[in-house]
């Protein structure tokens, strides 16, 4: 028991507990990682067959980096475990059960490219308005229904369905499902969404195979369990009915997907599915100082919906939490910037030390200008991931297409890549000649003096050939070997190595980088099949933490906070804490997405190890008006103890009633700060006076707003309205406030009562 010796006693309960139901709630920063792998090691010493331990994770390198901790601990037998993102597990499930439920066991997996591709086709097909049903809204909303498992039948006979979908002047939805769920069917491909979806049918309509399961995983465990959606949380459900060995591991102030389908009620009712649960608290954050973690603390206190938990922290106080306020997003950018370029200078950090973090990706343009006028290097994370650059993609597809020649949207990516011939009018015919037949378009192409006229049929018999052969010599060749003969062979590596542009060259390098990838694949020791095929369901499963070549780089960091989460950086900088931007506009119709956006702003802070900056600015451009802004709620949340303001930057509009030169800027804090000795510090309050709404105040109904009328906010007050543009439902309302001055409002958001 000796490798238990480590863990803080709270940690080696959760570690010891191996039967039964249990949680372990796991507060930020406080060893989650390290509990998982010890619980799992542990099984393994306690006799548990490592062939009946499932472990579900939501990222790549989460499950990379607790299999490796798992086999330092318990030697080879953590190459057994089932272990992997939720997607990735139950892709290699369904690769061998799917013929139950009409799949091919090679069936392709489409990317969010691929499935938006298909669904262009389709709106295409239906004469659909592209701009009303735009395949991001269209894949949005068929993603959302997977889901929830309402198939493209269910979807079709919901009355309310039907309704919100008509009420939106988009009655066809429905058939474009239906059509996008066929398409795929026929193509042998199922998307990201389907991974969950057709696991979910299989087990529901095939007791056999969800008992082989059941019998087989006897032990779960789940990370982050507050992420799960509903399709997840019925699959876990299922699979741990008969053992009910299943531990999920989580934080609820942490749970920032909604948007994804993500359902904080799964972690919040657990206990409700399995009443003898035992409830394990990790407690002690070993990652911030106490200041950090006691900021952090007062901001999530104020969410009604959570699992009562008290995070402490036994490293040093710290530094306070600075709040710089600029007046402009550009001045904001300054502020950060020279900052960083300071605490780089006084206390000898690198510039991978520093992280700034934001709401939205739109931010990073004035934190990019200011970083680039000081020389600072910097990185924004979420950018094009190497899988999705369009040469990787071309290679791929010609992949995609040896394995499963059915893939229609491989077929229309290559088929004329390099030229060969077949041009848009072809393929064309080819599709219509295979909807005509009820045959996929590969059954055309190699039967093409069937289907196609002479000089056509000629150039596609070629290709269809080229493709046989690669077909032919992948059952023999190793994933790297096979790689090389096709990228050669189908004339993509030439056609590149001919263009000698600089991005040209940068395109040919990328594919070389790609087969040395799968060269390194090739010689694994770990794996016993190393075809291509093996390498290809790796590849469609990357998620985005998969995405920075060189991850040890000496750069700032920059991305959105959704983009932080699991990360940490000794100094993080929070920008653009302002109402409607943090918390976001879009949060403010109801409690639940308020608490959202406040867990957001707790994940922030958290990131934090020993300096946390917060920033907001006092007027921003937005839809190409300059405008006030107001400073966050989430500011006034926090204890003002364990906050330093910095309030230097002047501010652009002295009659804002934030600022005045000696009424200081947070009033709402009364008396909570002494009179500030240095004439460049302000204490006292960072929101102003509230407005006090009428007596009996209800928004009125603005859909025949008017310029020039009087209306009331409840917290802006009285104003008048200057103008309006743009289409029901999205009307923006420029409005001058009597108090603070003009503000451009989205009417179905607003709340205005006309006067």
């Amino acid at each position: 028991m000796d490798y238990l010796e480590g863990l803080n006693p709270e940690q080696k309960a959760a570690v010891q507990q191996i039967k039964g139901p249990v949680m372990i709630i796991a507060g930020a920063g406080s060893g989650k990682t390290r509990v998982i792998t010890y619980r799992v090691a542990h099984l393994i010493r306690n006799g548990v067959d490592a062939f009946n331990i499932l472990v579900l994770t939501f990222t790549n390198k989460a499950a990379r980096e607790m299999r490796d901790r798992i086999t330092h601990l318990v030697g080879p037998d953590a190459k057994n475990i089932w272990m992997g993102t939720f997607h990735s597990v139950f892709a290699k499930l369904l690769r061998v059960e799917a013929d139950k439920i009409g799949y091919p066991n090679n069936f392709t997996i489409y990317d969010t490219d691929d499935s938006k591709s298909v669904l262009r086709a389709i709106l295409k097909e239906m004469n659909l308005d592209d701009k009303l049903y735009s395949p991001n809204f269209v894949h949005n909303r068929i993603s959302a229904a997977k889901n929830n498992l309402v198939s493209w039948q269910e979807y079709q006979q919901n009355e309310q369905i039907q309704a919100d979908d008509l009420s939106s002047g988009r009655a066809h939805l429905g058939k474009v499902y239906e059509n996008y769920a066929n398409r795929c069917y026929r193509a042998g491909a199922m998307d990201f969404d389907d991974l969950l979806y057709k696991t979910n049918e299989l087990l529901k309509r095939y007791p056999e195979v969800l008992n082989k399961y059941q019998h087989k995983f006897k032990y779960l465990m789940v990370d982050e369990y507050q992420d799960t959606n509903f399709s997840q949380y019925l699959i876990v459900k299922k699979l741990a009915a008969v053992n009910e060995n299943i531990c999920v591991v989580g934080d609820d102030a942490q749970s920032i997907y909604a948007f994804r389908g993500a359902n904080i009620q799964n972690i919040l009712n657990f206990e409700k599915d399995y009443p003898d649960l035992k409830i394990f608290k990790l407690e002690q954050n070993y990652r911030s100082t106490q200041n950090i973690v006691n900021v952090a603390n007062s901001i999530i206190s104020n969410n009604k919906e959570q699992l009562k938990k008290n995070v402490f922290s036994e490293k040093e106080a710290g530094d306070k939490i600075k709040v710089m306020r600029a007046f402009s997003d550009n001045e904001e950018g300054k502020l950060v910037a020279e900052s960083i370029m300071q605490e780089r200078s006084t206390r000898g950090l690198k510039w991978h030390d520093f992280a700034i973090l934001y709401r939205t990706n739109a931010q990073s343009r004035s934190m990019e200008e200011a970083l680039r006028k000081m020389g600072t290097p910097y990185k924004i994370y979420g950018g094009l991931s190497f899988y999705q650059r369009k040469e990787i993609k071309d290679l791929i597809a010609y992949f995609r297409l040896t394995f499963n020649p059915n893939d229609e949207e491989a077929l229309k990516r290559v088929i004329n890549y390099p030229r060969r011939g077949i041009g848009d009018t072809t393929v064309d015919r080819i599709i219509v000649s295979a909807d005509q037949n009820k045959i996929t378009p590969w059954e055309v192409i190699i039967n093409p003096s069937k289907y196609l006229d002479g000089r056509t049929s000629a150039s596609v018999g070629i290709f269809a050939t080229m493709i046989q052969s690669f077909q032919v010599l992948t059952k023999t060749l190793t994933a790297y070997e096979s790689a090389l003969h096709i990228a050669q062979h189908s004339g993509l590596l030439k056609d590149l190595y001919e263009d000698k542009s600089v991005e040209g060259l940068n395109r040919y390098e990328n594919i070389q980088e790609l087969l040395n990838g799968i060269k390194e694949f090739s010689e694994r020791e770990d794996l016993e099949e190393k075809g291509l095929d093996v390498f290809m369901q790796d590849v469609a499963l990357l998620t985005n933490d998969d995405k920075d070549n060189n991850p040890d780089a000496d750069t700032v960091s920059l991305m959105t906070i959704h983009s932080s989460k699991g990360l940490e950086f000794p100094q993080v900088y929070v920008v653009g804490l302002e109402e409607n931007l943090f918390p976001s506009q879009m949060s403010l119709n109801s409690r639940s997405d308020l608490e959202e956006e406040r867990r957001l702003f707790y994940v922030a802070t958290t990131r934090a190890e020993n300096k946390l900056t917060l920033s907001y600015a006092t007027s921003r451009f937005k839809f190409g008006t300059l405008i006030n802004c107001e400073p966050s709620r989430f500011l006034d949340e926090i204890d003002a103890k364990y906050l330093e303001l910095d309030f230097t930057a002047k501010p652009v509009n002295s009659s804002n009633p934030f600022f005045d030169d000696d009424r200081n800027a947070w009033s709402s804090r009364g008396d909570t700060f002494s009179k500030p000795k240095q004439p460049t510090v302000k204490t006292t309050s960072i929101l102003a006076k509230a407005h006090v709404p009428s007596a009996g105040f209800a928004p009125s109904d603005t859909s025949n707003l008017q310029v020039g009328m009087e209306v009331e906010h409840e917290r802006f007050g009285f104003g008048k309205v200057l103008s309006l543009e743009g289409n029901k439902p999205d009307i923006k309302a420029t409005i001058f406030f009597k108090e603070i001055g003009q503000k451009q409002l989205l009417l179905k958001f607003a709340k205005l009562r006309i006067v």
